[in-house]
């Protein structure tokens, strides 16, 4: 199952996001994965295993296990590089060993002191405040990811993390404009003008945290867990599925792509297992009573300032 993306390229609705995922795990993460079905992986530069994603994806490839266009890879420009957007793009292909992304995104709408390029470095000023480049707009950000589908480096560009104001300017600005915006909307933290203004702006929503970080945002953020609540758990009994599998279900119908993180194979599966039932008019307007405008990803906590304020 897949979206058509505004450029008429597919992007399927699933994929499996590699963020805190390290060393060899990667490669039987991606292995197994590919077995049981998905071609969609969602990387990025500040993730720190590029290198490890494109050693596991080359495996895939050299082993016919899958072909490079049966997969759909996205990765993403750090706050670092914004004024190097080329040159990033070019470093991660490298290091993922592709000639080409199906999909790259700016990360975060804030460009932040150059560390070199790939390096994705969080610099801090003397107060211990994320180190801020104002000399480079969004818009100019923009223009030079617009350069990399003339370059035949990446099918498709987007946003992350940008609000409705962002991406109503980048739609504005842009000549090529953003297929997706990934954001971070769970059950608890619905986003519903975000969401409806991007689709009706023909721009795919991803979710990049559709569970709402459960164990992981618990215990970097102290967030609570939307896979803990009452409501989700006795939908689980009802479908006879799992909480996240409802969680999941729910982003899907509301045609959001949604990319879960595991390490475990049973997790893998069961994540991938959401298209054999859907949830009634009913369940989906009991899901929307659940919202809490609560966000349980706070990068503040590293960056000494709190950018959605």
């Amino acid at each position: 199952m897949a979206i058509t993306l505004n450029n008429g390229f597919k992007m399927p609705i699933i994929g499996l996001g590699v963020w805190r995922m390290e060393g060899k795990e990667i490669r039987d993460l991606i292995t197994n994965s590919i077995k049981l079905g998905y071609c969609h992986f969602d990387c990025a530069a500040d993730y720190k295993n590029e290198a490890e994603v494109g050693e596991a994806l080359a495996e895939a490839f050299k082993t016919g296990l899958v072909k490079r266009e049966d997969l759909f890879i996205t990765t993403k420009l750090w706050n670092s590089d914004h004024g190097h957007v080329v040159e990033a793009c070019r470093d991660s292909l490298k290091k993922l060993q592709l000639d080409y992304l199906d999909l790259y995104l700016v990360h975060f709408p804030v460009a932040t002191k150059h560390t070199g390029v790939g390096a994705t470095g969080s610099a801090m000023d003397e107060d211990g405040v994320l180190d801020i480049d104002t000399t480079i707009s969004l818009e100019t950000t923009w223009h030079a990811m617009e350069d990399l589908v003339s370059l035949g480096l990446a099918r498709s560009i987007g946003i992350s993390n940008y609000d409705i104001f962002l991406t109503r300017d980048c739609l504005a600005y842009s000549k090529v404009k953003p297929a997706v915006n990934q954001i971070e909307t769970h059950p608890y933290f619905q986003r519903d003008s975000l969401v409806k203004f991007c689709q009706k702006h023909g721009i795919c929503v991803t979710a990049h945290t559709p569970l709402g970080g459960a164990v992981a945002n618990t215990e970097w953020f102290g967030t609570v867990s939307v896979l803990d609540d009452p409501v989700l758990k006795g939908l689980a009994e009802k479908y006879k599925k799992t909480v996240a599998q409802i969680a999941l279900r729910w982003g899907i119908q509301r045609n959001t792509v949604v990319i879960p993180k595991s390490s475990k194979v049973e997790r893998l599966k069961e994540n991938f297992e959401v298209f054999d039932f859907e949830l009634s008019k009913e369940d989906m307007d009991l899901l929307k009573e659940l919202d809490r405008n609560y966000r349980t990803n706070q990068p503040a906590k590293f960056w000494g300032i709190n950018l959605y304020a």
